[in-house]
């Protein structure tokens, strides 16, 4: 488990559901069979079915996993992020978007509650505009109310998150970005996170580094620990300071990335990995 600054625990792995489609209620049950305890998904039907996470959690309460049992993150997604199935009136101002947006999660999650809720991406490529912050501080207004544990934004730059950390009300509790070996795994970011007391989540560690994989230095390093290159990564994650996330479809690697745990990286090739994609 880890501690978000307003002293929230969150576990310190994550399944995420993006790309799921039809599959993602069997897939969150097997996840939750493997072993995981949070669960992500998006209110954006273009890329999650929220809905059918919201058909897990009911099984998974049936057979004896209650909702509160586990962490369940959601997200609203701007209109620029979404198709015509918005799952809120599009002509509406920001700040009712957010709140119908919210209410239709809660519907689909079949919750009353929600653990973390993210702004899914600022509205600006630099800085934050009006809408950013209309958005975030109907966001705010959510966790005020204690509707949400504990808020968040995704698909952040650095300069955005130190504008939103030094102006907002609530600063994010947790940020969640794609994270790239070649950019030094979101370096800049991390380090902000690290000094305001943010959750980082990292997602895309596979998927966004397939080049570290064939890298003789990588591949020796899993070697040596008895790991899987998956494990490695995951494990290095950890140890770095993120949390991760996982969308595996495949019930082994389900159990064999919860098992990133069992090892310790050493000091001198934690290091090596911070610069592995440079």
């Amino acid at each position: 488990m880890l501690m978000t600054y307003n002293q929230v625990p969150i576990p310190s792995f994550m399944y995420g559901t993006a790309w799921k489609k039809e599959a993602t209620t069997q897939l969150v049950q097997q996840a939750v069979a493997a072993g995981f305890t949070a669960i992500d998904t998006a209110n954006q039907l273009i890329h999650y079915q929220e809905a059918l996470v919201g058909e897990a959690l009911l099984v998974l309460a049936k057979q004896g996993t209650p909702r509160e049992r586990l962490f369940v993150q959601t997200k609203f997604t701007p209109a620029n992020g979404q198709d015509h199935r918005t799952p809120y009136d599009a002509q509406a101002d920001l700040t009712t978007q957010v709140k119908q947006s919210f209410a239709s999660s809660l519907a689909h999650l079949h919750t009353d509650y929600l653990d973390s809720y993210v702004l899914h991406g600022p509205y600006a490529r630099r800085g934050l505009s009006e809408a950013d912050w209309e958005v975030w501080a109907a966001i705010e207004a959510l966790y005020d109310a204690g509707k949400t544990k504990m808020i968040g934004i995704s698909n952040v730059s650095a300069d955005q998150l130190q504008l939103l950390c030094e102006r907002a009300t609530h600063k994010p509790m947790v940020v969640q970005n794609r994270c790239y070996a070649a950019l030094g795994w979101d370096q800049e970011v991390r380090e902000i996170c690290r000094a305001q007391g943010i959750i980082y989540q990292g997602f895309s560690l596979l998927t966004a580094n397939r080049g570290i994989f064939a890298d003789p230095e990588v591949r020796a390093m899993a070697a040596k620990y008895g790991m899987g290159l998956a494990q490695l990564v995951f494990r290095f994650a950890m140890q770095v300071g993120m949390l991760p996330l996982t969308g595996t479809t495949n019930q082994q690697h389900m159990t064999e990335d919860l098992q990133s745990d069992r090892f310790t990286i050493s000091a001198e090739d934690l290091q090596r990995l911070e610069k592995i994609g440079i």
